[in-house]
């Protein structure tokens, strides 16, 4: 197995240390706080992982640089771990259908770990929305005029589940918890979302710590969750158990 490694600003005894602190906190939702909290600042860079239809997937762990889903993807393993090496372990199952490494197994849509990493998180976006969400069935994958986003990649007929951006009242972000992974619903045919990130509750603030891409930003930040929602279409809410 081909493998590519930076740490960034970590070296593994010292992300072993971290791990093993946040496996000392309880709650789910409290592990995630710390751990992301720690990411904050890092830059943004997209396509860090290896692998296509045409070349060989490569094990990749960049905590130097993330893109929105790398960061979760990162964040959830380390959630599961409390040691490096619990950590590549855990990214694995965390990244790959039954952890075997190959482009085609890579969870490549948000909504992959509702249904392939059920045992580490549940869709809740119906739950939280007490009836007030909305259920579209989407062919991920494929675009508007036949071709696909991902070539290699076969399309998968899914039922999404959001909440529409109009039915995000104060309800809705009283039932969010701290760590749920929020997905941006998108209504591009072949995406369920555009964009994801981590919920945190501090004190009376409800933020959106995530990745982001804009210019003027692109790094780790925390930004006003219901700001932040203001002209999105919807979100899709997955817990970790």
């Amino acid at each position: 197995m081909k493998e590519q490694i930076n740490l960034g600003k970590w070296t593994e005894e010292g992300l072993s240390h971290l791990l093993k602190e946040a496996s000392d906190i309880s709650s789910s939702g409290g592990r995630i706080a710390l751990l992301s909290r720690h990411f904050l600042k890092t830059a943004y860079k997209e396509s860090t992982l290896i692998g296509d239809v045409n070349s060989p997937e490569v094990f990749v762990i960049n905590l130097e640089a993330v893109d929105c889903f790398t960061f979760i993807d990162y964040i959830e393993a380390m959630r599961l771990s409390n040691s490096f090496i619990e950590f590549r372990e855990n990214l694995n199952k965390v990244r790959y259908k039954s952890g075997m490494i190959a482009y085609k197994n890579r969870n490549h849509f948000f909504t992959d770990w509702r249904e392939f990493n059920s045992g580490m998180v549940e869709d809740v976006t119906e739950k939280i929305s007490y009836g007030n969400s909305q259920k579209v069935v989407k062919r991920l994958n494929r675009k508007d005029d036949g071709t696909y986003f991902l070539p290699g990649i076969p399309v998968i007929e899914r039922e999404v589940v959001y909440i529409h951006s109009d039915a995000i009242d104060d309800e809705v972000i009283e039932n969010l918890n701290t760590g749920d992974y929020v997905g941006m619903y998108s209504k591009i045919e072949g995406l369920d979302v555009s964009h994801a990130g981590i919920v945190i509750k501090e004190q009376d603030t409800v933020k959106l710590r995530h990745a982001s891409s804009l210019q003027k930003h692109r790094r780790v930040m925390d930004e006003d969750l219901r700001k932040y929602l203001k002209g999105k279409p919807g979100i899709v809410v997955l817990r970790p158990k």
